[in-house]
């Protein structure tokens, strides 16, 4: 079960900072660093949930 839940969150984390760098390329900058933090939030915080 673990493993399927650090693939789900390596494939969402991957799309989430694929949209980021869209939206830098789009010269959205704001969005495109709120996104990458977003992103950096999906890898940190299930390790104080679920991986506990």
């Amino acid at each position: 079960m673990n493993i399927f839940a650090i693939l789900m969150l390596l494939i969402i984390t991957l799309y989430t900072f694929g949209f980021a760098v869209t939206l830098w390329k789009e010269k959205q900058k704001t969005g495109a660093i709120a996104v990458t933090f977003f992103s950096l939030l999906i890898m940190i915080l299930p390790f104080f949930s679920i991986f506990k």
